[in-house]
């Protein structure tokens, strides 16, 4: 019973990741010609809005897809179907008056947060934080049915019409901004801005995209939905019921989410202060190097972070559910699995950054005026890949069994030592944004191991070290060693790795990290950590066997 549960997590899972992961390479594909059209300032002024405008969504929604499935996959496991779509009802409800308020707020306080360049696009961020509420509640919903798809297919193609509103509107913002700039010099119009609040129109197309294709699904799915609740012969709560068990899972649910992503928030506006105040560099200046941070180095990390986080989301329906009808050792299965996973993916992904660090950079934002610094930022923050892959999993699973309160303690344990560590850094070292680098690892692993602690304490687990941690470190060492080497001699014909051109170091990436790949498995199935059973237990295990056999590694 525990293997098939758990494989049916992880089968969720593998929907949502690969999803996760298409939307990750859909958002780095377009961000290489965004970057072209907006520049490094421009990217500055849209990262330091878009972080306000994602802390907005976490208080007014965005944790609302995970409370919701956990409450309402609750219901559902004691077949309280009518109270489950009562709650549905009144989730809605809930976020529409939330996402106004926060919207309105986001608006007022634009120049405030970010500055008078960011204010503008913020500003455009706006009017989507009120569009986000509703499509998470019905994120939530299907996920609470333990499905994975509908939420798969509209985070597709809300990035897909993200990616086309976002090039189309910055490049025809960016080329107004220069034509008025021309007619008149003196008026002040700074391009970057204009092609960054272009790009901000995406994101709110990209939403309206989503929310129309899952009221459809939820349209579609309506007779299924009634037949649920007239078998439910059970006593329907009152709306007052309802609605105090939403505040009481959202609200913690939203401090641990805003402490766990309003760091870059502060961050930022540390930087800022510091490098215009102290410093005395000018704000376009400071977008420029916070830009080639969060908008270039931080934005390739979130791919293989996309896998945890979807792990994470399919994972709470599930242990919440199994964990209030008294199933511990089976939610402890289903953690330990999912850990697992997460790190022969998060682990290998961390060194293959770190090894290949240029040419990937060189791949996504083939700019050169800054490629050296954010390839060096890149290898820097590799090392979060394993800690925050991890730390979303733990939290979800403290979340999932009730302890909604500890990632929050966790989480401003770790925000308090990383804005201290980050201040002192910026005073004492001439770094830059190489802090904002020093400070992110920091605060990853710190929460890491908090997180991981309260874990173990909570389900009692006793993860194997060995398995899960040393082993695929080992592996994944040797595999980033085998794969800077088989680039490095790859592009020594063609002018060595500083002076290649960008199809010889495509080529030269994609062979190398084929060889790596290989190498990885190799090891881990030589040295018996990966059987044909733990595949069997993967997504797509069967799949990566028959390759592995069909190599001679198995």
């Amino acid at each position: 019973m525990e293997q098939k549960s758990s494989n049916g997590i992880l089968k969720q899972a593998g929907i949502l990741a690969a999803a996760g992961i298409v939307v990750r390479i859909i958002g780095l594909l377009y961000k290489s010609p965004l970057t072209s059209i907006i520049g490094d300032e421009g990217n500055g002024y849209y990262n330091a809005a878009y972080n306000w405008y994602i802390t907005a969504l976490m208080i007014a929604s965005y944790s609302i897809p995970s409370a919701i499935s956990k409450v309402m996959s609750q219901k559902f496991a004691l077949g309280q179907y009518k109270s489950a779509q009562k709650l549905f009802e009144c989730a809605l409800i809930f976020v529409t008056v939330s996402g106004t308020i926060c919207g309105v707020l986001l608006m007022a306080c634009a120049e405030f947060l970010v500055g008078e360049g960011g204010a503008h696009v913020l500003r455009v961020f706006g009017p989507t934080v009120l569009l986000y509420g509703p499509l998470g509640v019905l994120r939530g919903y299907f996920q609470a049915h333990r499905t994975m798809v509908p939420t798969s297919i509209s985070q597709i193609a809300e990035q897909i019409i993200n990616a086309v509103v976002s090039i189309l509107a910055a490049f025809l913002l960016t080329n107004i901004a220069v034509s008025k700039l021309a007619a008149d010099p003196a008026s002040g119009i700074n391009p970057a801005i204009y092609g960054a609040a272009g790009s901000a129109l995406g994101t709110g197309a990209g939403v309206l995209t989503a929310l129309l294709f899952m009221l459809f699904v939820y349209y579609v799915n309506r007779n299924m939905v009634r037949k649920q609740i007239a078998n439910d012969k059970g006593k329907v709560e009152d709306t007052r019921t309802i609605l105090l068990q939403i505040v009481l899972v959202v609200i913690p649910f939203l401090f641990s989410t805003v402490l766990y992503n309003i760091t870059p928030n502060i961050n930022q506006k540390i930087f800022y202060f510091f490098m215009m105040g102290i410093r005395g560099l000018s704000e376009s200046e400071t977008a420029s190097l916070y830009g080639v941070y969060a908008g270039k180095a931080l934005t390739i990390t979130t791919i293989p972070i996309a896998m945890a986080s979807a792990m994470a989301s399919a994972m709470i329906p599930s242990i919440s559910a199994k964990f209030i009808m008294g199933e511990k050792e089976e939610s402890k299965a289903i953690a330990t699995k999912v850990i697992r996973v997460s790190m022969l993916v998060a682990i290998p992904s961390a060194s293959g950054l770190i090894a290949l660090a240029r040419p990937v950079t060189m791949i996504l934002f083939p700019q050169r005026g800054s490629l050296n610094q954010a390839a060096f930022l890149l290898a820097g923050l590799a090392l979060t890949v394993i800690f925050y892959s991890q730390s979303t999993i733990t939290n979800s699973v403290l979340q999932g069994t009730g302890r909604l309160m500890v990632p929050v303690i966790n989480a401003s344990i770790a925000l308090v030592a990383q804005t201290v560590i980050f201040v002192l850094l910026l005073v004492a070292t001439p770094l830059d944004n190489m802090n904002l680098v020093i400070t992110r690892v920091i605060y990853a692993f710190i929460l890491f191991i908090l997180n991981d602690i309260s874990c173990r304490k909570r389900l009692g687990l006793n993860l194997d070290t060995q398995t899960i941690y040393i082993m695929p470190a080992i592996a994944a060492v040797i595999m980033g060693l085998v794969a800077f080497v088989v680039y490095f001699i790859l592009t020594l014909p063609f002018g060595g790795m500083s002076d290649v051109s960008y199809l010889v170091n495509l080529v030269a990436t994609v062979i190398a990290i084929g060889a790596g790949a290989l190498t990885y498995a190799a090891v881990l199935v030589k040295s018996g950590n990966i059987t044909e059973s733990v595949l069997d237990n993967l997504p797509k295990g069967n799949k990566i066997k028959a390759i592995l056999k069909k190599v001679k590694l198995m």
